[in-house]
């Protein structure tokens, strides 16, 4: 980020999710001291409060808002005029569309986390998922409390992942942070010769590849898929995928990894084919840093697949 910028740590979530008990931690962490002040812009109000003796002793200062039309870029000026400080924390109203944010010119979003109520979750998704789609996308890391009493924490980290591959994931109970998902839960061998992906299966394999790639690295999977190629793509390469319900049949993504393939300048866009092919880990400038490549052994036509892939 621009060292000449105002750094904004935009903490979201829904009301009564853990975003103030989550900022009072984060302001008496060692990691987080500074020598100027903190400005914290609270947009929503729950049970939980700012004592004074946390905001004298962490430099900061508190400006409470209650109607997005007043956050406007010269108001935020304005504090800033007022308060000088080095840095702005922001408690989002989690009804409020992130994208709706303005900022001055010389302020920036340094990170976006989202809290989340692992108890209550369901009742988001299910019947606020654009809402939850818009916070996840815009968020880097995203911590999942209060998830004690739930059975199938895979089904959630799928659902994420689907609307933001790129997320960071944190999943906690009482006792702290919660061990990840085990290869004895995925619905395939990933241990086989050949690791053969279902139709089904196909959105945990896309997920968990992304984030395990000490699970498939030089391993070789098998799975059917809908090409993809763009007049850019370099000579025999194509991505097999599989379009991808996110949040609702208005918002829709194609999911796959790009693959290298004697036959692929015969393939077009569209085309759908089964491929075996092994996985191996490379720089991609999307994935901001290592991510699967396939190197195909088999591309063959085969039966289109109906229906999407859904989280």
């Amino acid at each position: 980020m621009d060292e000449e910028k105002m750094p904004l740590f935009l903490i979201n979530g829904f009301l009564e999710a853990g975003k103030t008990q989550f900022i009072k931690f984060t302001l008496t962490q060692d990691y987080f001291q500074t020598e100027g002040k903190t400005l914290l812009i609270v947009c929503e109000e729950g049970e939980e409060e700012y004592g004074d003796d946390l905001l004298k002793e962490t430099k900061t200062a508190v400006v409470y808002i209650d109607e997005l039309s007043k956050l406007t870029p010269e108001y935020l000026e304005e504090l800033e005029l007022f308060y000088n400080p080095e840095r702005v924390l922001m408690e989002w109203n989690g009804m409020w569309d992130p994208a709706s944010l303005r900022l001055p010119k010389d302020w920036g979003i340094y990170q976006q986390i989202t809290i989340v109520d692992g108890s209550t979750f369901d009742l988001y998704l299910n019947n606020m998922k654009p809402l939850v789609g818009n916070m996840v996308r815009s968020s880097e890391l995203l911590i999942m409390n209060r998830c004690d009493d739930i059975a199938d924490l895979d089904t959630y980290r799928r659902a994420l992942k689907g609307m933001n591959p790129q997320i960071q994931l944190i999943f906690e109970d009482a006792d702290g942070e919660i061990d990840e998902i085990s290869e004895a839960d995925l619905p395939y061998d990933v241990n086989a010769d050949v690791i053969g992906i279902s139709e089904d299966a196909y959105g945990i394999w896309y997920i968990d590849a992304l984030d395990k790639p000490e699970r498939y690295r030089g391993k070789t999977v098998e799975f059917t898929g809908m090409v993809l190629k763009t007049p850019e793509f370099p000579k025999n390469y194509f991505v097999p995928g599989r379009m991808a319900m996110t949040c609702c049949e208005a918002d829709m993504t194609f999911l796959g990894f790009m693959c290298k393939a004697k036959n692929a300048r015969l393939l077009e866009t569209k085309d759908w084919v089964r491929v075996r092919a092994r996985v191996e880990y490379e720089y991609n400038p999307e994935y901001g840093g290592e991510g699967p490549m396939l190197y195909a052994d088999l591309v063959e036509k085969a039966e289109a697949i109906e229906g999407f892939v859904q989280f």
